[in-house]
């Protein structure tokens, strides 16, 4: 893995020329599992006043923070965390964030019928403009994340539409502003260490600070922080029906910029009562060692509804919350 590849999609986007776009796609995810993207359409000015209001917010004290606390969110699974109230195999996170997704009402059936991970956001009172920056940033991402994977079909050999008809249906989209402190340079820890997003596509906006890392075959390798491009990677799901051929590909990162760093994953994953089940590929299944990953885990051996996957990933992750909000168990 010598480099991060740089994909123009605007011919994606537009509709002009797909194929030539979902074939460099389809290199990326067989080779990195990571690459950036230019010519993605997403308002630039939009981005920037996002940015501003989230510098704002995780500028106020702890106290105020605590307004919009994760378990006021209850089985939404929304709102702020501290720094270190994340873990990653069971080490506190050295970033901050706020969990945020679809927002849906409270009368919304998947609401009413208690699923996890869906409901209303929780928004701040200060600063008030941040609501309608996160709305309308989710609305313009998570349209970016299914052209995305209209273009991963298509280098798949599949119907453009096929996730939209089988999996993205009615997907799952979590979104999270992160807010990594400066680390001095080796001090211990990490502001998320080794760990691979659980879905389908990760759409991440970030600073110019740096600090994210992809390990590759000979050792990890640096993502160029370019704040006008999006970083693309794969998830766990998308290894599992590629049968190991797309990687969901680790990553980590630490903040040794010396100023505040702050990133946008948003997050476009199946429904959440799908089953996401191997896909006829064009070459056989690469061996996949459970030893060799970050969690141990089988992923090609798993089966069962995404939202079984996820909540067992995430219930690792705020294992408190888990236990008083959600009242499930992850397996071990």
């Amino acid at each position: 893995m010598s480099g991060i590849p740089v994909i123009d999609v605007r011919a994606l986007r537009d509709g002009s020329a797909p194929e030539p776009v979902a074939r460099a796609i389809d290199d990326a995810c067989r080779d990195t599992g990571f690459f950036c993207i230019t010519g993605h359409g997403v308002d630039r000015a939009l981005r920037d006043r996002l940015d501003a209001l989230a510098r704002e917010f995780f500028a106020l004290d702890d106290a105020e923070k605590a307004q919009i606390a994760m378990a006021r969110g209850g089985r939404a699974w929304r709102g702020w965390f501290p720094v270190g109230g994340e873990l990653t195999s069971g080490q506190p996170d050295l970033k901050e964030g706020i969990y945020f997704g679809q927002e849906l009402a409270p009368d919304d059936p998947r609401v009413r019928a208690g699923r996890p991970m869906h409901g209303p956001n929780l928004f701040p009172a200060r600063p008030a403009g941040l609501r309608d920056a996160v709305l309308e940033y989710l609305e313009q991402v998570t349209a970016l994340g299914q052209d995305l994977l209209r273009g991963i079909a298509v280098g798949l050999g599949l119907d453009e539409r096929w996730f939209a008809q089988n999996l993205t249906g009615d997907p799952l989209v979590l979104f999270r502003i992160f807010h990594y402190p400066p680390v001095p340079p080796g001090a211990p820890g990490w502001g998320v260490a080794e760990h691979t997003d659980y879905g389908l596509v990760t759409v991440l906006g970030q600073d110019s600070s740096g600090g994210l890392e992809v390990r590759g075959a000979s050792g990890w390798l640096s993502v160029p922080a370019d704040p006008d491009a999006f970083v693309v990677n794969i998830g766990d799901m998308l290894e599992r029906m590629t049968g190991g051929v797309y990687r969901s590909t680790p990553h980590r990162v630490r903040n040794v910029s010396g100023h505040d760093r702050l990133s946008f994953p948003l997050f476009v994953d199946p429904s959440w009562d799908a089953e996401v089940r191997p896909l006829p590929m064009d070459r056989a299944p690469r061996p996949v060692d459970p030893a060799s990953r970050w969690d141990g885990a089988d992923v090609l051996a798993w089966s069962g509804t995404y939202g079984d996957y996820l909540l067992a990933k995430v219930g690792r992750v705020f294992p408190g919350l888990r236990d008083e909000v959600l009242g499930v168990d992850a397996p071990p």
